[in-house]
């Protein structure tokens, strides 16, 4: 136990660690909240002045405006149009070149500009521009503007009348010398947009210190939330510049969760100690806490709100088909409170989760088919919204705050809860876990294998279901896993198919025995359960139920075989007595040594001459007390308690399979 509580201890570390190194930290927000809702905290006020900056749709709105209305910033290039027409070739004897620099002269009066401006001119997008010219600045309207292309096709236009000048015009490849003399001005145009934008949206004023920041209760409105984002950049700025550090607030967080852990860890080693002392089972445990912490605040990170999405229901859910209620709901709380810590509304977070997951508890009270996981998702959603209205109703009076949001975020988390049919194949596959659903679909007697054993070996399959209705009678009188013990019990004697007729049970006045010598029936009889693990592995059965394979017999021996070959040894030979022992291990859980004890008490009560309360009696006390005695249940956690118990159950339930029938009168005479 005291390696256990070890491993168990450092893995509750490492998993502290990696909670509180996701947790939000001081760099991030010291307080948690959201636009719309109201302000959880005290009343809070400025320790010094703060700006008031604009709130985001302020900050918005300007933009839009300035998009809209801007008028962006032109150069005029006056010496472009003689710079064109000096490239024109020369025309000798004629004057071709001068009246096609003319006409140039003329249309650049009006302004040339690029073809991207003029189809915003065209299109109303731009009516007028700015003229930037000896640092001074003019508007002017864009409605006469052209572009290369229109200058082009209006010079064509004018000297096509013209055949000889028309065709000067075609030859000199107008198209390439033409250039806007009207071009944006990219620098001053941005410089003053900064500009006006920065005007737009100039600071409103100040909060004095003293003053408040926002009262306890209030909604936090566009303007409130952006106040509050500049106290906390502004806080942590004169932190980090006066060295302070957040090293206790970190430390805080580590104890918060170290607590939460503990109280977890303090559950399992005095209530459940048989799950404390299994490693996998306790790395189980903290790792779905832990993943299913990063999932949530995952989700909260990249959705505002996004922690309600987060199937936390599924970590009761999972607990619960491996393990048991009071464990699942434990686990649940405390995956819950960790959780807890990065909510905006902490109470009304804990009150949904709670509620869902008594919810979830309840409905899986009796697992016995996987749909019922199914039915479980949507019993979580309904608990999940009847919380949330009934929040609404205690705190508004109404049902009018009533979030459309928050309800399609419960009903995606039950979508998401319904994923605990799927990961529950995967946690059987990792861990080696077995649930009672699938106990319950190894214990259906149509399985194949029993099947088998039912048609091959009868006498095998009618103690089997003996054994396992004694088992599984005594394993609930003890709280043990009663679906365990009863699959177990079905599967126990599998081994025996390799060899019906040598087992009593299946044999009908003929004993093959009588023909061996005692060590070769002894190898016969104690191969049984190795060939059963042969076929269990073959048939894919758990590691759960090849225990019970393993171990129903121990370390024991086959006596009956022994004794007959000391019998007939040589007088002062010792017989060796390996060849007559079960290969082991002798039972290391309650269930295992359950099993054991029906087994041998079910099996020796059918040689029983009187089944009188006191012949049975006796024979469960010699049974028992003689395995005992051999050590058999030494490496077994069953109590003495749990023996006295389980006798008692023995005794009632024989005594019931062999009560005496009350004898039928014949028919009278003359009838």
């Amino acid at each position: 136990m005291r390696k256990s509580l070890t491993t168990n201890i450092i893995l509750a570390a490492v998993a502290a660690v990696v909670i509180v190194w996701f947790y939000p930290h001081p760099e991030t927000s010291r307080y948690n909240y959201e636009e719309g809702r109201p302000w959880n905290y005290a009343q809070l006020i400025a320790p010094f002045d703060i700006p008031v900056h604009p709130d985001s749709m302020t900050l918005q709105r300007a933009r839009d405006t300035l998009d809209a209305h801007f008028v962006p910033i032109y150069e005029l290039n006056q010496l472009k149009a003689d710079s064109i027409v000096r490239r024109l070739p020369a025309s000798p004897g004629n004057n071709y070149a001068s009246r096609v620099g003319q006409a140039l002269r003329r249309l650049y009066a009006e302004g040339v500009v690029d073809s991207d401006t003029r189809d915003l001119i065209r299109s109303g997008k731009l009516p007028k521009v700015r003229i930037l010219e000896k640092n001074i600045l003019s508007e002017m309207s864009t409605s006469q503007f052209l572009s290369p292309r229109d200058v082009y096709a209006l010079l064509d236009s004018q000297f096509r009348a013209d055949g000889d000048l028309h065709h000067y015009f075609s030859t000199i490849n107008m198209a390439e010398l033409l250039e806007p003399n009207f071009t944006m001005n990219e620098t001053e145009s941005k410089r003053h947009y900064e500009y006006d934008y920065l005007t737009l949206t100039a600071d409103r004023g100040l909060i004095l210190q003293g003053q408040s920041i926002i009262d306890k209760g209030a909604i936090v409105t566009p303007q409130d939330f952006t106040n509050l984002r500049t106290y906390e950049t502004m806080l942590a700025e004169r932190n980090t510049s006066s060295g302070t550090n957040d090293l206790l607030l970190i430390l805080g967080q580590f104890i918060y969760v170290a607590l939460l852990l503990s109280c977890l860890m303090s559950y399992f080693y005095y209530f459940v100690p048989e799950i404390f002392r299994r490693r996998q089972a306790m790395i189980y445990v903290l790792s779905m806490v832990t993943f299913f912490f990063l999932l949530a605040i995952g989700l909260n990170r990249f959705v505002q709100g996004g922690i309600y999405i987060a199937p936390l229901m599924i970590v009761p859910v999972l607990t619960l088909v491996f393990f048991d209620g009071r464990t699942a709901i434990m686990t649940s709380m405390v995956c819950t409170m960790i959780c807890a810590g990065v909510t905006t509304f902490a109470l009304e977070f804990i009150f949904l989760q709670f509620c869902a997951m008594g919810a979830a508890v309840f409905s899986l009270r009796e697992l016995s088919r996987r749909a019922q996981l199914l039915r479980t998702a949507g019993a979580v959603v309904l608990a999940y919204i009847a919380a949330y209205v009934s929040l609404e109703l205690l705190m508004n009076g109404s049902l009018d705050g009533i979030s459309m949001r928050m309800i399609v975020f419960l009903l995606i988390n039950g979508a998401l809860t319904s994923m605990s049919y799927i990961l529950m194949f995967a946690v059987e596959r990792v861990f080696g876990f077995v649930s009672t659903v699938t106990l319950v679909e190894l214990a259906d007697i149509n399985n194949p294998l029993l099947n088998r054993l039912s048609d091959e070996c009868p006498g095998t399959f009618q103690h089997s279901i003996a054994v396992s209705n004694l088992a599984s009678d005594a394993a609930q009188r003890i709280g043990a896993n009663v679906q365990l013990v009863r699959a177990g019990a079905l599967y126990h004697d599998i081994g025996k198919l390799s060899n019906p007729a040598f087992f009593t049970e299946n044999q009908h006045g003929v004993n093959p025995h009588d023909a061996l010598p005692p060590e070769r029936s002894a190898s016969i009889i104690v191969n049984h359960v190795t060939d059963g693990l042969k076929l269990a592995d073959k048939a894919g059965l758990p590691g759960m139920i090849r225990d019970f394979i393993r171990e129903h017999h121990g370390a024991g021996m086959a006596k009956y075989f022994y004794y007959n070959a000391c019998k007939t040894a040589p007088e002062g030979t010792n017989v060796d007595p390996a060849p007559y022992s079960y290969p082991g291990p002798n039972p290391r859980s309650v269930e295992t040594s359950v099993l054991m004890m029906a087994d041998s008490v079910e099996a020796a009560s059918r040689s029983l001459p009187d089944h009188s309360q006191a012949s049975i009696t006796a024979l469960v006390n010699k049974i028992i007390d003689g395995q005992i005695a051999d050590g058999l249940h030494n490496q077994s956690p069953i109590a003495f308690r749990d023996i006295d118990v389980i006798k008692k159950a023995f005794i009632k339930r024989l005594m019931t399979m062999y009560h005496s029938r009350v004898a039928y009168p014949g028919a009278p005479k003359g009838q």
